[in-house]
């Protein structure tokens, strides 16, 4: 399958699937009716030990900047604070991305570039009783050492990166930190060496759809690289399977994670393939 990373500069990659190269013809054919999401973490900024250090690749910003204009709308689609992603993303105040929209915590929260502002719903009950919770949770089933705690606001994250057998502390912690979650009408979303727990009902899928519909888009690309992504694969499938739009399915490709991957029309390697393929579909467009 095609990979703008080891292509020519500008050329798109060949996407596997017939419903791919269905979605990419009908992108480059009405781009206006286009819409491209994209996850932050993984997919525009490379995963890095601490996630408050995470930045967007440094070529991110130019290529949606460059593509903007040309499509219907740009959406970064995020388990982060909308703002927190607004703020390591540099999208804030870019010519090109005056009508950037960021659906954070999963489209809890929405911030528009248009307004600079961030709306968002009541927060669950249940994520500050697990916050108090957690510390003492961790050391009371051993599992402090090498686990570290993402505040995210809506939802807190364990992370197992630091760990001296990151997987292992990852696969242990699962069960018991589903029960917590459970006990405080949450749920755990898995991601790359990260627990999240969070309100239910609430996922990429369903921020995706409703984004698609509210802004009548024909068609939608969707970038991911995590199991968190899989409601948003899922979601395009079910719209394109239904004839509602047409979808192209693009993986940042990881060895950490290789479900998407066996999903996806297009695989790139990493967040520098995601923007090697922004950029040619800029160019394309041209």
């Amino acid at each position: 399958m095609g990979d703008p990373t080891h292509s020519p500069p500008h050329s798109l990659p060949q996407p596997s699937t017939p419903a791919g190269r269905d979605g990419l013809a009908a992108l480059l054919a009405r781009p206006e009716r286009a819409v491209i999401a994209l996850d932050f973490d993984g997919t525009l900024a490379p995963i890095v030990p601490d996630p408050e250090r995470a930045r967007a690749h440094p070529d991110a910003v130019p290529a949606l900047a460059a593509l903007a204009p040309k499509v219907r709308s740009v959406a970064v689609v995020t388990g982060r604070p909308a703002g927190v992603a607004v703020r390591y993303g540099g999208f804030a105040g870019v010519p090109g991305l005056e009508h950037l929209v960021v659906l954070g915590h999963y489209g809890a929260e929405r911030w528009d570039a248009v307004t600079g502002t961030v709306q968002a719903a009541e927060p669950h009950p249940g994520v500050a009783a697990v916050r108090a919770e957690l510390p003492g949770f961790l050391d009371a089933i051993g599992a402090w050492h090498g686990t570290w705690i993402e505040e995210k606001g809506r939802a807190v994250a364990v992370h197992t990166r630091r760990a001296r057998d990151p997987q292992a502390a990852f696969d242990a912690l699962r069960g018991p930190l589903g029960e917590l979650a459970a006990r405080h009408g949450l749920i755990v979303e898995p991601g790359r060496l990260v627990l999240e727990l969070r309100p239910p009902g609430v996922d990429k899928g369903g921020a995706l759809v409703d984004y698609v519909r509210e802004v009548g888009a024909e068609t939608v690309l969707y970038a991911g690289d995590d199991l968190g992504d899989v409601p948003a694969f899922t979601a395009v499938d079910k719209l394109r399977s239904d004839g509602e739009v047409r979808g192209l399915l693009v993986c940042s490709g990881s060895p950490e994670v290789t479900e998407l991957a066996d999903r996806a029309d297009v695989v790139t390697e990493g967040p520098a393939g995601v923007v090697a393929l922004l950029s040619a579909l800029a160019h394309q467009l041209r």
